[in-house]
């Protein structure tokens, strides 16, 4: 039986490391790293810095080139499937000729396992598959989410009032009428833009729990194109850019 660990890093602070998380690391033998390629290279050097303060002396690192999405497929559900599915093959492979019987690996993923992250999916498929004798096991670690409020010191709900997690592409069309605090993921294309003539606060921040930390919120009419050209400036620089946010709407009466 190999063992994987499915480790929660948080969004990029070793501050935000938990006790278990670093126990888990310093349990592991091999480490999984998909290579995102060279605009993306400080994210590995993160990675490596965590290993360097919390794995064992003696382990090992197999880095993985990871496939390309089709970013052009016309079925968006489809095309994330068949790119986890090429994920699986190579991760599959790297286990078989890299992680011996008995031993233990590991995956670092940013924020929390369970949030918008694929590994999760992939490593049961290839527990489906039944080739390899596999097990996981699961650390959750703070999102981006969590970082996200922390920094802007705002909780992400008000009193008796739920709130929702989303993606970019679900509020394309407007935003849902039943809830008033909103956070939004995986956003390429600036969608908040399409709702600055509503009454709202946005809550904004790039590269959460990094040195390159981004903040900036305010009425989302006012600040929206400072977003905007403060993201395509960052993204230039770097080759690439995480961002989260939280629009919220302006109700006095359910505030606080």
């Amino acid at each position: 039986m190999r063992t994987i660990l499915i480790i929660g890093i948080g969004a990029g602070d070793p501050g935000q490391l938990t006790l278990a998380a670093a126990e888990a690391l310093g349990r592991t033998d091999v480490f999984f790293v998909l290579d995102k390629g060279a605009e993306k290279h400080d994210l590995i050097a993160l990675r490596q810095e965590l290993m360097r303060r919390f794995a064992r002396d003696d382990h090992r690192v197999v880095e993985v080139r990871d496939p390309d999405r089709d970013r052009t497929a016309e079925g968006y559900v489809r095309a994330v499937d068949d790119w986890r599915r090429d994920r699986a093959d190579l991760l599959e492979a790297a286990m078989a000729e890299h992680l011996a019987d008995g031993g233990t690996g590991a995956f670092l993923v940013w924020g929390d396992p369970a949030l918008y992250d694929s590994t999760l999916a992939v490593v049961e498929e290839i527990e489906a598959r039944g080739k390899l004798d596999v097990d996981h096991v699961v650390v959750p670690g703070v999102s981006s989410v969590s970082t996200l409020a922390a920094r802007h010191r705002i909780g992400l709900n008000r009193v008796g009032r739920p709130f929702l997690v989303t993606t970019g592409r679900r509020i394309a069309d407007g935003l849902p009428p039943d809830v008033d605090d909103i956070v939004v993921m995986l956003d390429a294309n600036c969608t908040f833009t399409r709702h600055v003539g509503e009454d709202l606060d946005i809550y904004w921040g790039a590269y959460l729990g990094t040195a390159d930390e981004i903040l900036v919120a305010g009425p989302l009419a006012e600040v929206a194109p400072e977003i905007v050209e403060t993201r395509r400036a960052a993204r230039e620089r770097k080759g690439w850019i995480m961002d989260t946010y939280l629009l919220r709407r302006r109700d006095p009466v359910t505030a606080g």
